[in-house]
């Protein structure tokens, strides 16, 4: 699609504050930039984003930052086997004064809620957050409270072939918009890792830079930002042949289990407006796509046993998708 389509870019003042809080971010989190531009598209988008990898890779570090640098509400929930989901979502606690029950609120009621390493408790735990990720609200006993905009679920999680932890469901799974996988850092930027946290009194001043009013207007503006239906019919294309691989020409007989869901259509759309309004643009082109695609599907595509037994990977069959899929 040709670039001249809409010419128009994204104002410098739209822009200022992810600027200030990319800033912000650079002060703690070294590298990882790929992993911050999904933290921030999950804020103008309305969606939550899971991070796996090893321990020590700043996964807690980059989200308690990163809710620093916002003025809203912020609380983590450490995942462990024995919490329940009580201690997530809150109770009903007998008040002998007023002889009834009154709701006691958890630790979800905040503007960005941290579940750390969320693969540590067991699945009816982890559903806890089922309702409030997918319709923005908590029921306790017989109380149904909405929860504030902006609401963000950022969980971290280790990989699954460690001990001690549980597989998330898919249901919970499906309702996180990114799944991003984190790596090691480069030599280099170990060493400014050594440098920063290396000391016995490290200090991590960040500045609070947006607040909630000024995200929930950034997402008027992502809805303005223009897609050609071109890129629509794409987006589709790319998630029916996870779902028909034949259809576009992939030997993927017998790989793929299960394909992507609809919300993978809607977070692709959302998240190739945010990707292109954050790089100054308000049209999207295959390329937003292109960026965003992997780790929207990734934990929306199951791969079957013969798949993993032969060692191929989610990564594997989207990389084959989006080179066989045309381009509009």
């Amino acid at each position: 699609m040709a670039e001249e389509t809409v010419s128009s870019t994204v104002s410098t003042e739209d822009l200022e504050w992810i600027h200030a809080l990319k800033k912000e971010l650079a002060k703690v989190v070294v590298g990882q930039d790929e992993l911050i531009e999904r933290l921030i598209i999950g804020l103008l988008t309305d969606g939550h984003v899971l991070l796996e990898g090893v321990p020590g890779l700043a996964k807690t570090l980059t989200v308690k930052t990163l809710a620093s640098c916002v003025n809203a509400q912020f609380s983590r929930i450490q995942f462990t086997p024995d919490l329940l989901p009580a201690d997530v979502v809150g109770t009903v606690i007998y008040n002998p004064e007023k002889n009834r029950f009154i709701p006691q609120k958890g630790p979800v009621f905040a503007n960005i809620v941290l579940a750390d390493e969320i693969n540590r408790a067991p699945a009816k735990v982890q559903s806890a957050l089922l309702e409030c990720m997918q319709e923005h609200q908590v029921t306790i006993g017989e109380n149904t409270f909405q929860l504030e905009d902006p609401f963000l679920v950022m969980a971290t999680e280790n990989p699954i072939d460690q001990e001690g932890t549980y597989p998330l469901p898919e249901a919970q799974v499906d309702r996180f918009m990114f799944k991003v996988k984190l790596g090691y850092p480069s030599r280099q930027e170990e060493r400014v890792i050594l440098e920063l946290q290396a000391k016995t009194k490290r200090s991590f001043d960040v500045n609070p830079v947006v607040d909630p009013q000024t995200i929930l207007a950034a997402r008027e503006r992502i809805d303005e930002v223009y897609i050609d239906d071109r890129i629509k019919d794409y987006v589709l294309s790319i998630v029916n042949a996870t779902r028909n691989p034949g259809d576009y020409g992939l030997d993927l007989d017998g790989l793929i289990e299960y394909g992507a869901s609809p919300r993978a259509s809607i977070y692709l759309i959302l998240g190739a407006r945010a990707h292109a309004y954050i790089n100054g643009k308000n049209y999207v082109t295959p390329q937003n796509v292109k960026d965003v695609g992997p780790d929207i599907l990734r934990h929306r595509i199951m791969l079957t046993y013969e798949a993993q037994a032969e060692e191929i990977t989610e990564e594997d069959i989207i990389e084959k998708i989006f080179s066989n899929v045309p381009i509009p």
